[in-house]
């Protein structure tokens, strides 16, 4: 499984995406915007009846088998949606409820109807343990009135009493475990509801919740303008890149062409990339520089260029550089 997605014995991804292909290019790409009923269809998620069961167990010995239950603790199950067998997800307790990828789905289209947010990304996770669904935002933040950051309202659901039923909204496009798991560490506010029996009737208090995006996008929106009008030197930018990474003690050969070639990267795309055409020699330029070589050409072990891509993808999509690029943006912000 890449990423965590699940793979079917006939080879098809429970994974699908609107328009886009995921970095790890399994799964279905629509093209055009996707339903709820679609994204379900897609992704093979309809139709799993996720639900409990008597947990027992087994003991055998002289006299024969004996099947032996196990008080307050059930089985949750789903049907598999491609071969119409009864398969174990986890272990939970008597109040626990199961929502099914129907009800996720449901959930998100209220909580959204609103917005105009359309179906982006759905999946399934550790053959069938966790689902993901998400929306893509209609509005974008703006920085400087061009460059736009996208928002996602994602629904992350466990059917095996892993943990709650949660809604973030996050600049991060969920694709596969890592980038679930990315999506909650970035999230500009979230929503969490517990498995009980009227779980998700709870739309109006997600709704009040997630109102916070708002005022985050407008505070992010404004400080990104104010480094668009601050300028930043050469100087001043290679102050925080060593303040990011540490410089070299001594005269180890190996660690001072290191920081050489990063330093010549990153000065590189600050005063010549043509992404940087429109916001060049500000602080703005600057977090971006920074952010382009993490992201993309930073070294990463793998024997190919494909594997060093596939690298690269999954140290942005863990969080590994979420600490780097705070402390970054801490740094270049005005």
């Amino acid at each position: 499984m890449s990423g965590g997605i699940e793979v079917h014995a006939d080879g098809t991804a429970a994974f699908a995406s609107a328009n886009v292909p995921a970095w790890h290019k399994l799964g279905t790409v629509t093209a055009g915007l996707m339903t709820a009923e679609e994204a379900l269809r897609e992704a093979y998620l309809a139709r799993w009846n996720v639900r409990t069961l008597p947990l027992t167990t087994t003991e055998l010995s002289d006299t024969g088998v004996r099947t032996i239950e196990v008080p307050g603790h059930f089985a949750t199950v789903r049907t598999n949606p491609k071969t119409g067998n009864t398969e174990p997800l986890g272990v939970v307790g008597r109040q626990y409820t199961p929502f099914q990828n129907e009800d996720a789905a449901d959930f998100l289209n209220v909580l959204a109807d609103e917005a105009g947010a359309v179906f982006e990304t759905a999946g399934s996770l550790y053959d069938g343990r966790q689902v993901f669904l998400s929306m893509r935002l209609p509005e974008a933040m703006m920085v400087g009135g061009t460059d736009a950051h996208v928002l996602y309202i994602v629904a992350l659901n466990s059917h095996d009493g892993s943990g709650a039923y949660r809604v973030v909204v996050t600049p991060v496009r969920v694709e596969c475990a890592n980038t679930a798991r990315a999506a909650i560490k970035k999230a500009v506010s979230s929503f969490s509801i517990r498995h009980t029996q009227n779980g998700l009737s709870r739309v109006a208090e997600a709704r009040k919740a997630l109102d916070l995006t708002w005022a985050y996008c407008e505070e992010f929106e404004k400080a990104a303008a104010r480094m668009i009008e601050a300028e930043m030197s050469l100087i001043e930018l290679e102050s925080v890149v060593d303040a990011l990474w540490t410089p070299p003690k001594g005269d180890s050969k190996r660690a001072l062409k290191n920081r050489a070639t990063r330093w010549a990267q990153i000065s590189h795309l600050f005063t010549n990339a043509t992404t940087q055409a429109d916001i060049r020699g500000t602080r703005w330029a600057g977090w971006a520089a920074i952010t382009e070589y993490a992201n993309h050409h930073a070294p990463s072990h793998g024997k190919t260029p494909e594997a060093k891509a596939v690298r690269r993808a999954e140290r942005v999509a863990s969080g590994e550089l979420d600490a780097l690029m705070s402390k970054a943006f801490q740094l270049t912000s005005v």
